[in-house]
């Protein structure tokens, strides 16, 4: 504890910590920006390449795998070389990119360059966490609570502007605009971004590539609470993919309805992190993350009622803003509890947390089509099994000998 303590210290006095947070969220918000930006455009960009609108919706899968190896490659980088070579090399990477994606003349070469934007764009993300937790130390929680409420603003807002991008102009222009904030950010970085571990060497990891992940992964208590995180995301991922269909096919809803559930159900993730930010410095990540499972096992359990018994919309809604909202206090949590068992390999930690995440979040869609009825039921049922396994890590870590 003693060993951070000058970090942290000496990081919440620098002048620029009241940008920081912003900054490293807005750094964190490259990855919804570049995954929902486009969304509204993708059948202009398939016109454009005079192919089918599937090959097109194929680029988001292949972001999906090029972030999650760039999270697997530069976590151990980032650790052992520190994290401000990384943040300019990942922003600077995807300025290069995404303005070469604008200018792309085919189809194969666009989806190449998406790969590639999300790669290079993982080295810049990866380190975030590393510094937050320099920042707050014990209260590492209380920081992410804090990115996670900026950063939400990115996929509520991105599709839109996206589309407003498409009614002034061709879809280059929204990966033009991608290079622009990645600019703008890289210049951030380079002025105000300087942090002591910037220049504190001893801090580093020197461990090899594989030495590193051994040394996240054998931790103990570790894979429990990545375990928490992961079944959490899966949750997320459930709702994600499959609230447009509940909404609009099993409950006929029209769009502007969904979109303002959706805001609502948004709303309620960011209410939940500023009440985690407000609380979890006096009972804990731990005490928090037990509570919210607790909570959410109750909201996804009525979830799943309301609709075995086929009632209206109104309380399905009613299941889940409580619902979404413990599931955004169990991610921060989760997160947190893990970066905490780390001093020298937070990057590493960052990218088994992150890989694993998106790996079994892409889960959910196979999933919910293999058990798909024509109803809600299903997907209430999957909520339900995830926060119930968070609960069972939870419960069975209790059970573990402590050091």
């Amino acid at each position: 504890m003693s060993s951070n303590s000058p970090s942290v210290t000496s990081a919440q006095n620098s002048p620029n910590l009241a940008m920081l947070i912003p900054m490293l969220a807005a750094i964190v918000a490259i990855t919804p920006l570049a995954i929902d930006m486009y969304l509204p455009a993708m059948s202009a960009i398939a016109d454009s390449y005079s192919t089918h609108v599937t090959t097109v919706q194929q680029s988001l899968s292949i972001y999906l795998a090029g972030y999650a190896l760039g999270m697997l490659t530069f976590g151990p980088l980032a650790d052992r070389f520190g994290r401000r070579p990384l943040v300019i090399f990942g922003l600077s990477g995807f300025t290069l990119i995404s303005f070469f994606i604008s200018i792309t003349a085919n189809i194969e070469l666009f989806l190449a360059l998406r790969f590639a934007q999300a790669f290079i764009g993982a080295a810049a993300t990866v380190v975030v966490p590393g510094y937050i937790k320099e920042v707050y130390g014990d209260n590492t929680a209380k920081g992410m609570s804090y990115v996670s409420l900026i950063m939400m603003l990115a996929p509520l807002l991105a599709p839109s502007v996206g589309s407003l991008i498409l009614e002034v102009g061709e879809w280059p222009l929204i990966f033009l605009s991608q290079s622009c904030y990645a600019i703008f950010l890289l210049l951030l970085v380079i002025f105000k971004l300087k942090m002591p571990s910037d220049k504190a060497k001893d801090a580093r990891s020197n461990k090899s590539f594989l030495n590193a992940y051994k040394t996240v992964l054998s931790r103990q208590g570790v894979k429990l609470n990545i375990s928490c995180g992961v079944l959490t995301s899966f949750a997320f991922f459930c709702y994600l993919t499959a609230s447009p269909f509940i909404y609009m096919e099993v409950f006929d809803l029209d769009k502007t309805l969904f979109s303002i559930l959706f805001s609502t159900n948004v709303g309620a993730l960011m209410l939940a992190n500023i009440l985690n930010s407000r609380i979890v410095g006096r009972f804990g990540s731990n005490r928090m993350l037990f509570a919210a499972t607790v909570f959410a096992t109750l909201a996804a359990a009525g979830l799943l009622l309301v609709n075995l018994l086929g009632l209206s919309y109104h309380f399905t809604v009613a299941m889940l803003i409580p619902l979404m909202g413990c599931l955004g206090v169990m991610s921060v949590n989760a997160d947190a509890i893990v970066l905490m068992k780390f001093k020298q390999e937070t990057g590493t930690a960052t990218a088994v947390i992150g890989t694993l995440r998106f790996g079994f979040g892409s889960l959910a869609g196979p999933l919910l089509a293999f058990f798909y009825t024509g109803t809600a039921v299903p997907f209430s049922a999957m909520m339900l099994l995830s926060v119930m396994l968070v609960m069972g890590c939870l419960l069975f870590q209790r059970t573990q000998p402590r050091n």
